[in-house]
């Protein structure tokens, strides 16, 4: 029997291979299969010794070759690439992506557990088995379409907006291995994806209320308006946290911003909040850095309402370290504008459970904690704010994300905008129809005038002449607009 084995020292090993098995033992023949020697039965292997990226020794193994020589120019062709293309034709998808994520030291954390979860929930298990190098854009588009028939935590189709997440970490992940020289260009750059649209806030008029009550349907994002916010500030006036409820209504500060916020970082003398660090969350462990961008780090002015309730915030905040301090309680202090009794920041995930559970007592529509930050770029809007300078209290980087989606129009601006409209047209209406009716008058008297001008002369009548003149003055009279309003008469 030809055991099709040809050992190579120095470049590795070809072997023809099948995939019968054992009638006793069940298991894999493998190269020992006596079908071996017939043509058509099994395939070519080859394996070879390779370094790969880290300067590490590993074994390559590839099959499928219908002869002997298609798999020695198959290893010859690997043996021939550099090490990075090496890596790109023997390493799997699975494999890149969790080296990847092994290098990435600079990116936050909820950004690190946002790339995880893509990458072994969804990523792996349906492309980590392909090949690294041979990845095309019609297996990624056919990978998303199965995802996008997968169902979430919630038993509903995964949006287009989860797609567009995934489809962000992979092609960061490959863009990666395109800078490495692994691959020659980026497949996931030249996928298909659903577009995903970006909900708008809407207000919660009565109708939606009525809907939301009977059918539990709520918009996707829902901001309260002028009225509803001003009855939750005035039912949470007595919270302890109120002053954090009114920065965010007000300033639209996010959730980790007013978590993150410490008393050195406002100055109650000039007027001004410095935004600088926040808290943000990664599972349930919290994670304190820089602003979110750099359009994120802002300063910010306060009215003095807004200083008022932060000068009666720390002083009550002091009264209640004193008194712990003084009944033998551990009190810290910690420096922070919103603590736990004990002086501690509080956790931002604490922030959204007590807003729900407010909310629900003050029997007001429901919102999330972030809706607040829609309902603060709408109210400022609504004040007459420019856009610029609401993109500026945001802290976006990029004024048409404010102007799309973190603006609304509350029912009443909308309301006396269409008020304003339909009266400049009336008020047009009106003088559009007296002009057209002088200009008519005016034709008439010409044509007259002119007619008469055509009229042979005979001898003067006195009494014609003067009934002509008695008809052409009334109808100057009568063609002459009527003033109405005398302030507007020259002085």
């Amino acid at each position: 029997m030809t055991e099709g084995i040809n050992a190579m020292k120095s470049h590795g090993v070809t072997a023809k291979r099948c995939g019968c098995l054992h009638p006793e033992t069940n298991r894999p023949l493998g190269k020992t299969c006596p079908k071996l020697t017939q043509p058509d039965h099994g395939s070519w292997y080859f394996h070879c010794s390779i370094r790969n990226l880290l300067g590490q020794v590993e074994r390559i193994r590839r099959g499928g070759y219908t002869s002997e020589a298609a798999a020695r120019r198959a290893r010859d062709e690997l043996l021939a690439l550099s090490r990075e293309e090496q890596a790109g034709k023997s390493w799997t998808v699975t494999r890149w992506l969790r080296y990847w994520l092994s290098t990435r030291k600079r990116i936050r954390p909820t950004t690190k557990m946002h790339y995880t979860r893509d990458i072994e929930n969804f990523l792996i298990p349906h492309i980590g088995h392909l090949i690294l190098g041979d990845l095309n854009p019609r297996q990624l588009n056919a990978a998303f379409a199965q995802i996008a028939l997968t169902r979430n935590r919630a038993k509903q189709p995964h949006t287009a907006c989860t797609l567009q997440h995934i489809h962000a970490t992979l092609r960061a992940a490959l863009t990666g291995a395109y800078r490495e020289g692994l691959i020659e260009d980026n497949p996931a750059a030249r996928m298909e994806l659903p577009p995903r649209e970006r909900p708008q806030p809407q207000p919660w008029t009565e109708a939606r209320i009525a809907e939301w009550k009977a059918t539990g349907e709520r918009p996707v994002v829902a901001i309260w308006t002028t009225a509803q916010l001003a009855n939750f500030l005035d039912y949470v006036r007595d919270d302890t946290l109120y002053p954090l409820w009114w920065l965010l209504a007000v300033l639209g500060l996010r959730r980790g911003e007013a978590a993150g916020l410490r008393w050195a970082d406002v100055d109650l003398h000039e007027g001004q909040l410095s935004v600088v660090r926040q808290r943000t969350t990664a599972g349930y462990d919290v994670h304190e850095g820089p602003p979110k961008s750099k359009a994120s780090r802002r300063e910010l002015a306060l009215d003095t309402h807004t200083m008022r309730v932060l000068r009666q915030h720390r002083q009550r905040q002091q009264e209640r370290r004193t008194r712990r301090l003084g009944a033998g309680m551990v009190c810290h202090n910690s420096g922070y504008v919103f603590t736990s009794p004990d002086g501690l920041p509080l956790h931002p995930g604490y922030l959204t459970q007590r807003l729900r559970l407010l909310v629900n007592r003050a029997g007001l529509p429901p919102i999330r904690l972030h809706d607040l930050r829609h309902g603060a770029a709408t109210l400022a809007h609504s004040a007459g704010v420019d856009i610029k300078t609401i993109q500026h209290q945001l802290g976006h980087s990029n004024i048409r994300l404010t102007a799309d989606t973190y603006t609304s129009v509350l029912p009443p601006a909308a309301r006396q905008a269409a008020e304003a409209t339909a009266s400049y047209l009336a008020a047009a209406g009106n003088p559009g129809a007296e002009i057209k009716r002088q200009i008519e008058l005016t034709r008439d008297t010409d044509r007259q005038e002119a007619a008469e001008k055509a009229t042979p002369r005979h001898e003067p009548d006195t009494n014609r002449v003067r009934a002509c003149r008695q008809r052409k003055v009334k109808q100057r009279r009568t063609a002459a607009p009527r003033r109405t309003d005398r302030t507007a008469e020259p002085d």
